[in-house]
């Protein structure tokens, strides 16, 4: 089933065009990989179809265009992990993660969310916070703040999942981490994924297909292998992306 369609995205700033006419889809069961080099557009994509910067064409989610959507009726339906998150009050675990309910409410401050303590719960569990729900957000590591940022969209419990460099500035452990909670959220049907992804070991380990952009543009997209084949990934990075990797992991046999 096809979640979300981007037909002839365009997004300028003045006279720079950084999304140039670009297409893509998004079915369930998927987790589609936006890859490219700096500057591509990749993270711009993510801000326009969360509604966040202006654009041409048309985003369809579920066959109806987003513009259709209310707020609160989006944020029901498409969940947004930004690349880093910050906080400046000593809000509890739990109540940050408490907050993606709030789409749910019937009002401001509204405590009508009959299903939203169940969803706090299995967020909260899901992502291995349930004994740090009572600690302060301001205690906690990056690792541990990311992945309660991460609870927080998986209780807003939204069919898709959008995601910009989710592990970004994260060391190895938690990189593994976060990657393996989304891919377990993604088991459950109805839902899909999209995420911006620099590296490219993680979008090949952890993806099922793959957009890969280059000056705002999409040069390739479709199966994740079918995506970053030597000759693809040359003609976008302006080098052999596949001889650097092996080189690199040579260093480790």
């Amino acid at each position: 089933m096809r979640m979300l369609k981007g037909n002839h995205i365009t997004v300028r700033y003045g006279e720079h065009t950084v999304v140039d006419d670009l297409n893509f889809e998004l079915h369930e069961g998927q987790w589609l990989m936006l890859v490219g080099p700096n500057g591509a557009g990749k993270s711009t994509l993510i801000e326009t179809i969360s509604q966040g910067v202006p654009y041409t064409g048309d985003i369809m989610l579920e066959g109806k265009n987003v513009r259709r959507y209310k707020p609160a009726q989006l944020a029901s339906k498409i969940g947004v992990l930004a690349q880093k998150n910050s906080v400046g009050y000593g809000y509890s675990v739990e109540e940050v993660v408490a907050l993606g309910r709030y789409a749910y409410t019937s009002g401001f401050l509204s405590s009508r969310d009959d299903d939203g303590k169940m969803q706090v719960e299995k967020a909260l569990e899901a992502t291995g916070l349930t004994d740090l729900r009572r600690a302060s957000v301001l205690t906690l590591s990056g690792g541990e703040l990311q992945r309660t940022f991460l609870a927080q969209v998986f209780a807003q419990n939204p069919q898709v999942l959008i995601l910009d460099e989710p592990a970004n500035h994260l060391d190895l452990v938690y990189q593994k981490h976060i990657f393996s909670l989304i891919a377990e959220w993604l088991k459950a049907p109805g839902r899909a994924v999209m995420s911006v992804v620099h590296d490219l070991s993680l979008a090949r380990r952890y993806g099922t297909h793959a957009a890969l952009m280059n000056r705002g543009k999409c040069a390739a997209q479709g199966k994740i292998n079918d995506v970053l084949t030597p000759e693809n990934l040359r003609s976008v990075y302006d080098m052999d992306v596949y001889a650097w990797m092996q080189e690199m992991l040579a260093q480790w046999q």
